[in-house]
């Protein structure tokens, strides 16, 4: 019996024991636990301050108003007053000058300049055709001689072509001998009108002959020997080489035929062609410079005389009309080269290294830096680009300095704090806060797990 009190008492004193310790734990932690949320000055944010929320490591958009877990147990992350709080514009990024040189962060100033651009094409040389020449006979007659039947070959201007007979050219020489026979006849008349009337009609029998382009030295012949020629020359207008004979002898001609074509190669056209983001950089009177393989080590300059207002279908591409003088004749049609075209800039921009701007779709983007340790997202507009600058409109002023390099870490974390910092962004009234929402949901499984549970 006394066995059996000796157990009771020894079992009764050892679960009192445990329920005393246990108790004391349980106090000890709820007052340790109540202390750490309360105390200030011991939070995970600068200067011991206590978060606004807590985010997802994974998924930024994802917060908690407590410290949590994720599915895969890694920590929630701290959202501090400094990620989206502030003057600092959302997405704003502090890094320490240390680490900044860590990650390879560089700086470079936007800087105010006027940007030329060099750009090289490809040109084709081929007549100038303000010199380019084709020859047809006035009137209906046959080919009598070819003086030049050769193409290719160098003409001067009034070099005798052809000759061909003409019946009207043959009666219009006759009425010119009998116009001049008449006014030598009535040229002392003491009638004015009658003396008028005779220096008309020789006057209008003389135009006759030179609107049909017979030769000046034909018709003094004509005057001088009172014979009608049967045939008479057709000179060249101009001079140049032959580029085409479109007649041979004994050939019936009419205005239609087409007898020569003579090309002036004193000076040519090159016709480049430019892609549609280079239009915008060259302008007419750009100089250009012209390099045939053919002729080593020349390089001939000229000056750009028209953009055509159109592109061309298939090549989408822009061409450009480029004038060089020829007086050697070096620079043959059909010849093709390499041009470089030096343009200028028409008025100064803003300039940064092509590098520093972040494009992503249709926007770009870069970060300033505002403060020491601090860069500030910006979006910009971006003009031309050439020799690695890019040109910005609007965004960025001139002795701003711009992150060059290691932009992309500090996009990334710009991007995490943007959106972090709308996740805590302050609500409008009426509004349900972060942290009430966060404990309806709470609630809400609660009672889902209440459900599940009956």
């Amino acid at each position: 019996m006394e066995k059996k009190m000796s157990k009771k008492l020894i079992l009764i004193s050892l679960a009192m024991l445990l329920a005393g310790t246990g108790a004391g734990y349980f106090v000890a932690a709820n007052k340790g636990a109540d202390s750490a949320v309360t105390k200030k000055g011991d939070g995970p944010c600068a200067g011991g301050a206590q978060p606004l929320a807590w985010r997802s490591p994974m998924n930024p958009s994802v917060t908690s108003p407590t410290p949590a877990k994720d599915n895969m147990g890694m920590d929630y992350i701290p959202i501090c007053a400094d990620s989206g709080g502030g003057n600092a514009p959302a997405g704003t990024v502090k890094i320490d000058p240390t680490i900044t040189q860590d990650i390879g962060v560089r700086l470079t100033t936007a800087k105010l300049k006027n940007l030329s651009r060099t750009i090289t094409t490809v040109g084709r040389i081929t007549y100038d055709e303000t010199k380019l020449v084709t020859l047809h006979p006035k009137v209906e007659g046959w080919v009598d001689r070819l003086f030049v039947d050769k193409t290719g070959e160098q003409v001067e201007k009034n070099t005798i072509l052809l000759s061909y007979y003409a019946p009207e050219l043959v009666s219009s020489q006759e009425e010119y001998l009998l116009a001049l026979a008449n006014w030598r006849q009535l040229k002392d008349s003491s009638y004015p009108d009658i003396r008028v009337g005779a220096k008309q009609l020789l006057e209008a029998s003389l135009d006759r002959l030179r609107f049909f382009d017979v030769a000046e030295h034909q018709i003094a012949e004509l005057r001088r020997s009172h014979k009608v020629k049967k045939s008479l020359h057709i000179h060249s207008p101009a001079s140049g080489v032959v580029t085409k004979i479109g007649v041979r002898e004994g050939a019936h001609v009419t205005p239609m035929t087409e007898l020569y074509q003579i090309a002036d190669l004193s000076r040519v056209w090159v016709l480049a062609d430019l892609y549609q983001y280079e239009i915008p950089w060259v302008h007419k009177g750009d100089t250009a410079t012209l390099a045939i393989s053919s002729l080593p080590g020349k390089h001939f300059t000229g000056k750009i005389t028209y953009i055509y207002p159109y592109l061309d279908a298939k090549t989408r591409t822009n061409k450009v009309r480029i004038e060089f003088d020829n007086r050697d004749g070096l620079l043959k049609p059909e010849m093709f080269g390499d041009v470089t075209i030096a343009t200028r800039r028409r008025q100064p921009g803003v300039f940064v290294p092509r590098e520093a701007v972040l494009i992503t779709g249709k926007r770009a983007h870069i970060f300033v830096r505002s403060a020491k340790g601090e860069f500030q997202p910006r979006t910009v507009k971006v003009g031309i680009s050439a020799d690695g600058l890019i040109e910005i409109l609007d965004g960025v002023k001139a002795g701003e300095q711009v992150v060059s390099s290691g932009q992309f870490l500090i996009d990334s974390e710009s991007s995490i704090r943007e959106a972090a910092a709308k996740m805590v962004a302050p609500k409008k009234e009426g509004d349900i806060s972060p942290q009430k929402r966060g404990g309806a949901e709470m609630k809400m499984d609660g009672m889902k797990m209440d459900g599940m549970a009956q």
